[in-house]
């Protein structure tokens, strides 16, 4: 099989596919709102940043950990005196970042569709099991992907792995998404192509140099661009 050849590609889920890290944003405002009293926002802003950090190893990603990070870092800010109406608040948040509905962003679902005719597809994703089984489903994607990956981190190793079980090796793999630092950098290192897709709004974790001059990178105005670039790679 000639090197340049494209068997799987590897898809992000969130910010990618659809909208989060705005959720996330506007959970954000919401919570310095709540707890305006006890300090400015950078300073709230900070101690949430702080919390969150120190607990992904713990949580992992998405809303279920963000919320109890949320509470935690409540209690630090009023010295374990937080109400039980700001509690109550914090848990209803968590429970509409949980429900909030899904859909596609433009120009996704053409382009996933063609990219399943001739490549395997594959869905790679970080964040927990079950609120990602359910924004799978109710985007109305599914159906698309030859199969799904829920990964507790996304590293070189977790792309080596992905790539040989459901196709021809990392090498023979392109991982698309907005993250530079979860979707590019490390599927790079495992000897895959890396395609950025940009979101306008990029979480402080997630953000990290691009490559210099890399020959398996790009980066694309948007996922629509996506399967004519793959359909070069395997045309050179």
């Amino acid at each position: 099989m000639p090197a340049h050849t494209v068997t799987t590609v590897g898809v992000d889920a969130d910010d990618t596919l659809w909208h989060c890290e705005s959720l996330f944003r506007l959970t954000h405002q919401r919570f310095v709102d709540l707890l305006a009293e006890h300090g400015d926002a950078a300073h709230i802003e900070s101690q949430l940043a702080a919390t969150e950090k120190r607990n992904l190893r713990l949580y992992g990603y998405g809303a279920k950990g963000f919320t109890l990070s949320m509470i935690e870092t409540a209690m630090e800010l009023t010295h374990g005196e937080v109400s039980t109406r700001v509690i109550r608040e914090i848990l209803a948040a968590g429970r509409e970042m949980l429900t909030e509905p899904v859909e596609p962003l433009p120009g996704v679902e053409h382009a996933l569709a063609r990219l399943s005719e001739r490549y395997r597809l594959i869905l790679i994703t970080k964040g927990d099991l079950l609120h990602q089984e359910q924004k799978l489903a109710s985007s109305g994607l599914g159906d698309l992907f030859a199969a799904v990956e829920i990964v507790s981190e996304k590293d070189a190793g977790t792309y080596r792995r992905v790539f040989d079980r459901h196709g021809t090796g990392a090498d023979q793999a392109v991982m698309a998404g907005n993250s530079m630092r979860s979707d590019i950098l490390p599927a790079l290192e495992a000897g895959s192509w890396g395609a950025l897709i940009p979101y306008p709004l990029v979480w402080a974790h997630e953000a990290a140099q691009a490559p210099a001059d890399h020959p398996r990178y790009v980066e694309l105005d948007a996922i629509s661009a996506l399967p004519d670039w793959i359909d070069q790679i395997s045309a050179s």
